[in-house]
């Protein structure tokens, strides 16, 4: 998986995105003066259930299904703010039960982008059954 290439133009944050020419230019929107989450969702039924939450930034509350050592799940946030382009950024709250478990965004979509829950503890781990808060912001593109 590419890294992103994060820097500042005259203080705003640019990105490259590998094989394209030239930077995007990032836009950072929302609640972020007060700290407060513009939105939250929970998850239902299972942990590939997906979620509605039309906030740039924001808390999703997954269900808690038992993940598996070395599994992961996949599950989309249909977001109407996202647009292709933008950058989604990921945080664990709270919630996680093994040491391992991490979250990643695994595809952005004009409307949409998906959330893959991993459990990266070895074959003899601990499974994964905590309701993970995951705490989101939409770097919006300016392209």
């Amino acid at each position: 998986m590419a890294k992103l290439d994060v820097s500042f133009d005259n203080g705003i944050p640019t990105y490259k995105v590998p094989g394209e020419a030239g930077r995007r230019r990032l836009a950072v929107t929302g609640n972020s003066n007060t700290g407060a989450p513009a939105g939250s969702v929970t998850q239902l039924s299972t942990r590939a259930t997906g979620v509605t939450l039309n906030a740039l930034s924001g808390t999703i509350t997954t269900d808690t299904t038992s993940l598996a050592a070395e599994a992961s799940a996949v599950f989309v946030v249909t977001n109407s703010t996202v647009k292709i382009g933008d950058v989604p950024l990921l945080a664990i709250r709270s919630g996680k039960i093994a040491l391992n478990t991490e979250v990643i965004v695994d595809a952005v979509a004009n409307g949409s982008f998906s959330i893959r829950t991993i459990n990266g503890n070895v074959a003899a781990g601990i499974a994964e059954t905590g309701a993970i808060v995951i705490n989101f912001v939409i770097l919006k593109s300016l392209v």
